[in-house]
């Protein structure tokens, strides 16, 4: 007899966290659908969400334990046991321990999914007695948080539903990497909003755009500054919530007074009358929303710009309102809550050995960055990293500056890789251990941002002898005697989790989902939740760190301004894209996804391409001081002539592990630096805005 069962869930496959029904077959998964009940997606999932079976049952997945034969990265592997597989990684991380000290152990985690993931891992790494945990928080997510809490103390949230008057999508492409947002923008239009685009290359969305701006990349915190500038000096703010709500705004008109909109339009390239243009609609059409993205953190100024974007909603009235950017009440679980890690394991003294000095960034962060993680690896400056442990992640794809990436871990002692598939980075590893999918695993998924709820996830099956990212550092740490230190079961860790909600994992199975409310004007009768209970333009907190109070514009380094003699010789402007089938470098090797996006493409104008000899669909070299790559050339008439969008993480599964999967051939961290400047107050290297030139290469 067929039993066939549908269970709810959430996928796994990104960090938005879609609600699913799971499709089961006399145990086998044999459809994934979305839930039409989840209050995030209403039943649409996207390409990645829908390639769940292919990642489950790929013949590619790892399913047993490998340990290296032969040289790193010579491509041969021996199966081996768990028992086998985990005591050889308990005795090289004891070892790096006893003869370097437990500071020469990094451990190193990948893209946020939702979960508790990073915080399992952190967990660890505090028991065992590390303080270096890295991850790529610095560029992802984690400035726009920061600058947020500082400036108004919660994260907003656009109100899409309404609906606003206007809408400004900033720095984001909804339509490839967050559909569950833009179909409340589509909605929102449909209902009346307006839009206005900020992005230099071409979007989806500009096709409903009232205004498109087209910033050079990396000077958009330029063009907030000279919004704000318009905003003060037309006298378009709200002036009642200024007055009562803000601190600092004295000392911000003093401070925008340079950034006028024509300085402005020598920087960003957008000239005077847009800039003002700009401000006056999303002033005039109120309320307003502001959706930002993963661009903005991609430079030196990544949390001053998104800073200078806080205030900007802030002082037009737009925080806390109908239609505008939203608070929503806090909710019992917090996928960011330092206690699961454990952080009272490590004591001050180690923490601040940390390869990251805790004085370079701010306070507000406890990660080590990417940099100075390759750099204790390379130089073993300020001390030798002798081992790694990799949960997820891809950093031979995923860090800038993608040679120094390979000479460090070629270098390491030992390396362990947990993933699901083999990867350039479990390439050059000692021992690979097989990761379980999202359907293979309980676990409370908290999406980032867009709506504040909790969602269940549930394993309904087990591929080969793979494991949950839990159940590995659980059995790590048994052998390496710190066992106590983590619960006998997941579920019952799930439980411990879910104990503010006053609920077990097994209840919120049958619940399946938690959410927050809306807070409208929730400051009106217990303040903001910042040191002042106002909205602070101007932070005393900031200047006490040792940071500017005030957002400043710094000009990145290889641009155009900075370095004139440079451009001479690499004349174009580069910036780079994430293609919605695939999360950052994973899903190569996944048929679907890759029949939709099969090669790595650069976006460069007809004019730009003809004055160089490139033809739509040649193959071009893209080169930067740093090195130089391959990508498909695609004409784009909407991209400024001055610009090249180029393809982000690309690596190819089918060359095979003994050339580690062609990592260097496409892959844009090849043209990227690791080398200061820095971001001040998260340590961002630049990512986008570099210099560069386009030529064509041979097929």
């Amino acid at each position: 007899m067929s039993i066939h069962k549908v269970i709810k869930s959430t996928c796994g496959g990104c960090q938005v966290g879609c609600g699913i029904w799971v499709n089961v077959e006399n145990g086998q998964v044999t459809k994934i659908e979305g839930d039409p009940e989840s209050p995030l997606n209403k039943g649409i999932l996207c390409p990645k969400g829908l390639a769940s079976l292919e990642y489950l049952y790929h013949p590619d997945r790892l399913r047993k334990p490998l340990m290296r034969q032969g040289k790193r990265g010579e491509g041969k592997w021996q199966s081996i046991d768990w028992d086998k597989a985990l005591d050889i990684v308990a005795k090289e991380l004891a070892k790096a321990k006893h003869a370097h000290g437990a500071e020469s152990v990094v451990f190193i985690f990948g893209s946020f999914k939702g979960g508790f993931q990073g915080q399992y891992l952190r967990r660890f790494a505090n028991v065992f007695g590390s303080p270096n945990v890295a991850s790529q928080g610095h560029v992802c997510f984690v400035p726009r948080l920061n600058a947020s809490k500082v400036t108004y103390g919660y994260y907003a949230i656009p109100d899409f539903d309404y609906p606003p008057h206007s809408v400004i999508v900033w720095g984001k492409n909804l339509s490839e990497n967050l559909h569950h947002v833009y179909w409340r923008l589509e909605k929102a239009l449909d209902r009346g909003s307006k839009l206005m685009v900020v992005n230099p290359t071409e979007i989806r969305e500009k096709d409903r755009a009232d205004i498109w701006l087209k910033p050079r990349p990396g000077s958009d915190l330029a063009l907030a500054l000279g919004m704000i500038n318009v905003v003060i000096h037309e006298e378009l703010y709200d002036k009642a919530f200024v007055e009562n709500w803000t601190i600092g705004f004295d000392e911000l008109i003093t401070h925008v007074k340079d950034y006028t909109p024509e300085k402005i339009a020598e920087i960003t390239w957008v000239s005077a009358e847009m800039v003002k243009q700009a401000s006056r609609f999303y002033t005039t059409h109120r309320p307003a929303c502001i959706q930002w993205g993963n661009a903005i953190d991609h430079g030196i100024n990544n949390f001053q710009t998104a800073r200078a974007i806080s205030i900007l909603r802030a002082i037009t009235g737009n925080l806390e309102v109908p239609g505008g950017d939203i608070r929503w009440s806090s909710l019992p679980v917090d996928p960011l809550d330092p206690a699961l890690g454990l952080p009272e394991k490590i004591p001050p003294e180690m923490r601040q050995r940390k390869v990251t000095s805790p004085a370079k960034i701010l306070p507000l962060t406890s990660y080590v960055l990417p940099q100075d993680t390759i750099k204790a690896m390379r130089y073993g400056d300020p001390y030798p990293i002798r081992a790694a442990y990799v949960q997820g992640c891809n950093p031979l794809m995923t860090y800038s500056n993608a040679k120094e990436t390979y000479q460090a871990l070629l270098g390491l002692d030992f390396l362990a890789v947990a993933d699901m598939f083999m990867t350039p980075t479990a390439a050059l590893a000692d021992i690979v251990l097989p990761a379980a999918t999202y359907l293979e695993t309980d676990d409370i998924v908290v999406p980032a941002y867009s709506l504040p709820i909790v969602q269940v996830q549930q394993g309904v099956t087990r591929i080969g002898d793979c494991r949950d990212d839990y159940e590995i550092l659980r059995d790590l740490a048994g052998k390496l005697g710190l066992g106590e230190n983590f619960w006998d079961t997941k579920e019952e860790c799930l439980d411990h989790i879910l104990e503010p909600a006053g609920i077990s994992f097994d209840e919120f199975r049958r619940i399946g989902v938690l959410i927050g409310s809306k807070q409208y004007r929730s400051y009106q009768s217990q303040g903001f939740p910042t040191p002042s209970g106002k909205v602070e333009l101007y932070s005393v907190q900031l200047k006490a760190w040792g940071f500017d109070p005030l957002p400043t514009y710094y000009e990145p380094p290889e641009t155009p301004h900075s370095a004139p003699d440079l451009y001479k010789e690499y004349p174009l402007v580069l910036t780079s894209g994430k293609r919605g089938c695939y999360r950052h470098s994973s899903g190569r090797q996944i048929s679907s996804l890759r029949g939709s996006n099969p090669e790595p493409v650069t976006y460069i104008h007809p004019q730009t391409a003809g004055s160089l000899g490139i033809a739509d669909r040649d193959w071009v070299n893209i080169e930067t001081r740093r090195g130089t790559i391959k990508q498909r050339a695609i004409l784009a008439a909407d991209i400024d002539p001055r610009v090249v969008a180029v393809d982000y993480a690309w690596w190819f599964p089918e060359d095979g592990p003994a050339d580690l999967y062609g990592w260097e051939r496409s892959n844009i961290n090849i043209l990227t630096d690791d080398q200061p400047p820095f971001n001040r107050e998260t340590g961002a290297s630049n990512l986008r805005g570099i210099l560069c030139k386009v030529y064509k290469a041979s097929e």
